[in-house]
């Protein structure tokens, strides 16, 4: 009877990969596929190179337990529970309805946040099973992380046919979404029917798939919450492949490591230990061009796109300052160079408390609200694909003394109502708390099944155009409004635009004016390693 038992478990939603059978687990209506490799092990001589497909396995794999996460020193979000870390991590998981006629399903492909250091595919915040009880199928993927997803380094880049390196992690979603198109309809999914949706540095991910030519046609639809790459990345040398070479060259000297083949045989453990700021790198190759540049050119995948951010995402990078109308710039001036700060910042108004909502609304334009507005107004005004805007101003009830309590609508915040999991965090949720996460877990399937996100019993949902701006608030209220007060985003858009207009026109020029610029915007570096800050949001 035992052996029955198990033969029978083993053959739940069986399916034939390229690379052999997978078995399933039925958990209520819903399948699962736990830990399935999508690449190679990016071990030894496969550390810092191009992911590998996965190896063909005999018999059936029983997919019925997450995979290990990727290396790292932390969570993400930063109250998730530690997993176990492998370097051996590139797996992915997938959710699908259990009826068996369901056929040709929308998929929905997540990158996690945790800006590029931490995260994981298996958190139970991400469990797909809410969305594919709509009739999609989700994929949660894992990717390298920290400096083994994101070293560049010269004699990686030599070794490489192209003449790059960095932006592993970033292959390692191209590869699971490669993965997703082959084998995607064995699991009765339509591959021509592909969303990926990201948060935070997973929507930055996405910014950058969207132009990158080696994830064209991957995918049809995005959506990306809280989190983009529309900075002018060419003016801080770090971003650039030259620039990354060279800080890949003193991590490998922090290390004590003269060559590539030595930092290849130091344990895992050891390299975590050493400090790195990972960031994606225009390398020429997977990302050609900064995201800006290709979108204001054209050369960006068409697609429709839903985008948004958090009425409160500056809340966390203020958390236990002390800030009031006379230390205000000075404390603005701790997190961005000065001369952003005069060109910028707002007046801190007549009270501290005034100064402090201030202070908190400049570090949400200067880190997300701008990115977010700038890729819907780009691809609005291209006028070659639709774009849906929000704004999730719904305060989560947390209580005196919680982590996040004071935050409002903070980052990663809309994330629960997402994904359908409230009761994961034993809070007082209200009737509209619940109400909400129904419509944005509607909007978002609907999303994936036809480009758009509204439907039956929905408040609609206006397309984001740049004259009017329309976009729709989900909180305290569900409705389109108006997008809101953009004069500090104006004023980065100047100074942004007038920063390209200098590189581009008077690169090499000595000129005093140039380089006070040049110096306000090089502190963009500082003002992007917000993707490790914003995972303690």
């Amino acid at each position: 009877m035992l052996l029955w038992v198990t033969a029978a478990c083993a053959q739940v939603g069986l399916v034939r990969l390229d690379t052999g059978m997978l078995g399933g687990v039925a958990e209520n209506d819903v399948l699962v596929y736990k830990g399935v490799p999508f690449a190679r092990p990016p071990v030894g001589e496969l550390r810092w190179r191009a992911p590998v497909p996965a190896e063909p396995w005999p018999g059936v794999r029983q997919a019925d337990r997450f995979a290990p996460v990727c290396m790292q020193s932390g969570t993400y979000p930063p109250d998730a529970a530690a997993e176990p870390t492998s370097e051996d991590c590139l797996y992915l998981n997938l959710w699908r309805p259990a009826d068996p006629a369901a056929d040709k399903l929308p998929v929905m492909v997540w990158i996690y946040g945790g800006g590029l250091e931490n995260g994981s595919s298996s958190t139970p915040l991400y469990a797909g099973d809410r969305l594919a009880r709509q009739g999609v199928i989700v994929v949660t993927l894992n990717y390298r992380l920290g400096v083994f997803g994101f070293l560049a380094h010269p004699e990686l880049s030599d070794e490489s046919p192209y003449h790059s390196s960095g932006n592993y992690g970033l292959l390692d979603q191209i590869a699971a979404l490669r993965w997703v198109q082959r084998n995607i309809a064995a699991f009765g999914g339509d591959p021509s029917r592909v969303t990926v949706f990201g948060q935070s540095s997973g929507a930055i991910s996405i910014s950058a798939l969207t132009t990158s030519p080696l994830a064209r046609g991957l995918f049809q639809r995005a959506i990306a919450e809280s989190g983009a790459l529309f900075e002018p990345m060419s003016l801080s040398d770090d971003f650039m492949l030259h620039g990354a070479e060279q800080a890949g060259q003193r991590f490998a000297k922090r290390a004590g490591s003269g060559s590539i083949e030595t930092l290849r045989r130091l344990p895992a453990d050891q390299l975590l230990q050493i400090g790195f700021d990972p960031h994606l790198i225009v390398d020429g190759h997977v990302l050609p061009e900064p995201p800006y540049d290709a979108y204001h050119s054209g050369r960006q995948q068409d697609m429709p796109l839903l985008v948004g951010f958090n009425r409160d995402e500056g809340s966390s990078f203020i958390a236990g300052r002390t800030i009031t109308r006379e230390n205000f710039r000075h404390e603005l001036g701790r997190s961005f160079p000065d001369l952003l700060v005069k060109l910028a910042a707002p007046d801190p108004g007549d009270t501290d408390e005034a100064a402090r909502n201030a202070a908190a609304m400049f570090h949400r334009d200067m880190r997300f609200r701008w990115d977010m507005w700038t890729w819907a107004w780009l691809v609005s005004n291209a006028g070659r694909a639709r774009v849906f805007l929000y704004e999730f101003a719904r305060v989560p009830p947390y209580r005196p003394g919680d982590r996040y309590f004071g935050w409002g609508a903070g980052h990663s915040m809309e994330m629960p109502y997402v994904f359908g999991h409230l009761d994961l965090q034993p809070l007082a949720w209200s009737a509209e708390d619940r109400q909400l996460s129904d419509m944005m877990v509607a909007y978002w399937t609907n999303f994936a099944k036809t480009g758009n996100p509204n439907g039956p019993s929905l408040p609609e949902w206006p397309a984001f155009e740049s004259k009017t701006q329309r976009t729709m608030q989900l909180g305290e209220r569900i409705t389109q409004t108006a997008f809101g007060d953009t004069t500090t985003l104006r004023r980065l858009d100047r100074i942004y635009g007038a920063a390209r207009f200098l590189q581009e026109h008077y690169r090499g020029l000595i000129v005093g004016v140039v380089l006070l610029l040049l110096a306000a915007l090089f502190a963009l570096a500082r003002r992007m390693r917000r993707r490790r800050a914003s995972r303690k949001a």
